[in-house]
């Protein structure tokens, strides 16, 4: 992209949408908590002992009598449910296995509180796994907040998921999930989820976060940095120094250390100053000098595409297990020799800053809807900064999720993130099918309703906690049709899309009739387009009567609606037979038809048998 074009890009994009009223969401509420920690980590014994003061607010219109906690680094124990669950898993995740189990007591993860109180009296609380529970002294009403304040230590665990220290590319320390962290309490309840495998769920305030250790390390985290304190008047490598950061409106907060960090710094125009933290070996400096480049496009593109990037700063830290994101920043690797699985990595991981950082869903519940709305993004952002420019982006999530069907191991998307019987279930299903409900959306609703769907999704519910059907309430009102068809078979059913042409036949009087029948369970709505012997093309859109409406200002020849009970759809086409050349169902390729060979019509070269074509479904035998 020309430097021109990008400039006017940010010139435009980066300017702050005005907020969408709290009236769209009558009857929303979300509470609040306000961390102060100190932490003093001995890089010796890996050991680290913490303090924790947390202003809860209840923005709930209930009583508060119980509090919950995650106590993440618990699950690296033998025994704990992560082990257990990975043990016994017919396909566990590569990284863990049965590494956990192998643990010796150095090398173990553990949280310990000390102690607990709650505006200075002491509180009972119990401990199981990775949740604490406690009994608050006084019950916290609606509209009240509440000082919180622990003592704790802990041992940092050998790195195996996600936190812990040297990693394999050898980072010291990924310190993710490490201080006590109050589970979310909101329309539904209590979220004390127990830290099994995969997803996280936090809510909304502000982290005020002092980090001691040796002076030797560079350490890399969410949030402003702060001034950078002398613990000792020695000077040497080994005497502390305390790191201050401040992240404001984030739900959790990662830091990274190491001694060999290289430390750069780019501004992108109106947006984020973006730090790079990374170590300084030449076979992967090339990568990162190139990324340094190409993120500010990135944030460009997703500032006009998506929403712009809230935030004043953005930290991309080499460490973790491949890429993982946090609010502010992300953890990831550099992996391989290719520069594309390298920026395709970063694009991911930045995605989630929208979708999982501002946009912060249930994960754990809604998997689909932070790590398969980031997979979306993520393939848009990729067809523009690597100038593919593909019309559908999307091919590696229909490829997935027609693998998974092939192997008959599909699960809803309801599903809880841990339920997931197969860990390849869960990837395809939040990953791939999450992606593909927005690639099936867009057709369904149109190019300019679905735009202005993620650019309204995101003014509304950005720094909020929305469902599913918060979602679907902004894309109806954007798109004037029904949709909650479409979310409750595609989320909460394995049903899936199979459309054919069953007979294309004569009609008389220069028209032709196409007989389309409806072979999978699930009904969509559908474009036919018709190309013509002397090259020209026209498109019938044929809505569903469920959708109670066609697509505003739909540029194709509109049908009559298509009755999902009706198992077969006759398409009035005004061209003769002899100047058919071509039938197509889906044309591009937007719906996740699970078999597209019975999806064209190619009409017969005159006398030539052998260009008769057979458009009958195939079988089961022929489908093998």
């Amino acid at each position: 992209m020309s430097r021109i074009l990008f400039n006017l890009i940010i010139t435009v994009v980066f300017f702050p949408f005005s907020s969408s009223s709290l009236l769209a969401q009558r009857g929303y509420w979300q509470n609040r908590t306000d961390y102060t920690l100190n932490v003093s980590l001995n890089t010796v014994n890996h050991q680290f002992d913490g303090t924790e003061k947390l202003v809860f607010t209840n923005h709930s219109p209930d009583t508060i009598t119980d509090v919950f906690y995650h106590l993440y680094f618990n699950a690296f124990q033998p025994e704990s449910m992560m082990d257990i669950r990975s043990r016994n898993s017919s396909d566990p995740d590569s990284r863990v296995r049965n590494k956990i189990g192998q643990l010796k007591p150095h090398e173990i993860g553990r949280q310990t509180v000390s102690l607990l109180a709650q505006d200075g009296v002491a509180l009972f609380y119990t401990v199981e796994g990775t949740l604490l529970k406690a009994t608050l002294a006084e019950p916290l009403l609606p509209g009240e907040e509440t000082t919180l304040e622990c003592r704790f230590s802990g041992q940092v665990p050998v790195h195996i998921r996600r936190a812990g220290r040297d990693n394999a590319e050898g980072v010291d320390y990924s310190m993710a999930q490490w201080y006590p962290k109050l589970a979310v309490y909101d329309r539904e309840g209590w979220h004390p989820d127990p830290y099994v495998a995969r997803e996280f769920f936090g809510e909304f305030g502000t982290f005020d976060v002092r980090i001691t250790l040796p002076q030797k390390y560079t350490v890399a985290a969410t949030g402003m940095p702060q001034k950078v304190t002398d613990v000792s008047s020695k000077k040497s490598p080994l005497s502390p120094k305390t790191w201050h950061f401040i992240a404001e409106n984030v739900h959790d907060f990662v830091w990274a250390a190491d001694p060999e960090f290289v430390h750069t710094q780019q501004q992108v125009p109106e947006g984020p100053l973006l730090h790079f933290y990374h170590l300084s070996d030449a076979k992967s400096s090339k990568h990162w000098d190139r990324l340094a480049k190409d993120a500010p496009l990135f944030f460009a593109f997703m500032a006009h595409k998506f929403g712009p990037y809230a935030y004043p700063q953005f930290s991309v830290i080499q460490g973790g297990d491949g890429g993982m994101e946090y609010p502010m920043a992300t953890l990831m690797m550099t992996q391989g020799e290719k520069y594309n699985g390298f920026l395709g990595l970063f694009v991911h991981e930045a995605c989630h800053s929208w979708y999982y950082g501002m946009i912060a869903t249930n994960e754990q519940a809604y998997p689909w809807m932070d790590e398969g709305f980031a997979t979306f993004a993520e393939d848009e952002a990729m067809n523009f900064l690597t100038g593919e420019n593909k019309l559908n982006a999307h091919e590696s999530s229909y490829s997935a999720y027609l693998a998974l069907r092939k192997r008959n191991i599909q699960e809803p998307l309801t599903t809880p993130a841990d339920l997931y019987h197969l860990n390849r279930a869960y990837s395809v299903a939040s990953y791939s099918m999450g992606s593909l409900f927005l690639v099936q959306l867009r057709a369904i609703i149109g190019e300019e309703a679905f735009w202005k769907t993620m650019r309204k999704y995101y003014d509304v519910w950005k720094f909020k906690h929305p469902r599913p059907e918060d979602f679907l309430r902004v894309a109806e009102k954007e798109s004037g049709q029904v949709l909650d068809w479409y979310l409750s078979l595609w989320t909460g059913t394995t049903k899936g899309i199979d459309y054919g042409i069953q007979e294309v036949r004569s009609m008389g009087n220069g028209a032709a009739e196409v007989i389309i029948q409806r072979i999978g369970e699930m009904p969509m709505p559908l474009e036919v387009r018709v190309t013509l012997t002397n090259g020209a093309k026209f498109t019938y859109s044929i809505p569903l009567t469920l959708t109670e409406g066609g697509r505003k200002s739909d540029p194709h020849t509109p049908s009559l609606p298509w009755a999902w009970t009706h198992p077969t759809y006759a398409l009035r086409v005004g061209a003769g037979m002899s100047k058919i050349a071509k039938i197509e169902l889906d044309p591009v390729g937007w719906l996740a038809d699970v078999d597209r060979l019975n999806n064209v019509y190619v009409a017969p070269l005159e006398n030539d048998p052998a260009s008769q074509v057979d458009i009958r479904p195939a079988t089961e035998e022929e489908k093998e």
